[in-house]
C-alpha cells in the first residue's frame, strides 16, 4: 500500500464528506446511548470546505482514504477536521496527514496549530498527545478557540465526553546562510 498525502484537487472534493461520514459509527460504538446527533450528522461536502483554509488528502492509488482540513485564525492554524476511512486506520495515515498539515501551516507562516477534541477517546486526545499536542487550560484559550468551544457546546458535543482544545507550536524552518570566501 503506497499512500500519498497531497493538497486536495477539485476532483477530490466530492469524496471528502463520505470519508468523514464513515467515522460516525465509531462514535456510536464508543459513546453508545450518549452519542449526540452532531457526531453522526452528515459531514460538510468538500465543496463546502473548499476555499476555507486548506485541505490535504491521503490517497491509496486513486482512492481517497483520508483528509485534513485546516482553518486559519490570525497566527494560528486550526485543524478543523481529520478523518481516515475506518478500513485504513491504524496504519499511520492520520499521523502523516497531521504532520503534513503542520508542515504546510508552518511554511504558510502560522505560529501554532490547535484543535478541539475529546480528551479520552483513544483516536482523539491520546492520539494528538502522542504527536506532541498539549491541552490548553480554559483560561488561556484564544478568543477564536473560546468561540469554537461555545459552538461545540451549543451542538451538544460536551454531553458524551470531555472536550478540550489542544495545540502545538510550529517551529519555523531554518535556512542555512551560505557565505562565499
Amino acid at each position: 500500500m503506497a499512500i500519498t498525502v497531497r493538497p486536495a484537487r477539485p476532483s477530490d472534493l466530492r469524496r471528502i464528506a463520505a470519508v468523514e461520514d464513515a467515522g460516525g459509527p465509531m462514535y456510536v460504538e464508543h459513546f453508545g446511548d450518549r452519542v449526540v446527533p452532531a457526531l453522526t450528522a452528515r459531514a460538510p461536502s468538500g465543496a463546502e470546505r473548499d476555499g476555507r483554509g486548506f485541505l490535504l488528502v491521503a490517497v491509496d492509488d486513486r482512492r481517497l482514504v483520508g483528509f485534513a482540513h485546516v482553518m486559519p485564525y490570525d497566527v494560528h492554524a486550526h485543524l478543523q477536521q481529520l478523518s481516515v476511512l475506518p478500513a485504513y486506520q491504524r496504519r499511520g495515515i492520520g499521523t502523516a496527514l497531521v504532520r503534513a498539515a503542520m508542515e504546510e501551516a508552518r511554511w504558510s507562516g502560522f505560529d501554532r496549530m490547535s484543535l478541539c477534541t475529546y480528551r479520552d477517546v483513544p483516536w482523539n486526545g491520546p492520539f494528538y498527545a502522542g504527536l506532541g499536542f498539549v491541552e490548553v487550560e480554559p483560561a488561556r484559550l484564544e478568543p477564536f478557540q473560546r468561540d469554537l468551544r461555545d459552538r461545540e457546546r451549543a451542538l451538544g458535543l460536551d454531553e458524551p465526553g470531555v472536550r478540550v482544545v489542544m495545540e502545538q507550536p510550529l517551529r519555523r524552518p531554518t535556512t542555512r546562510q551560505v557565505t562565499g570566501e
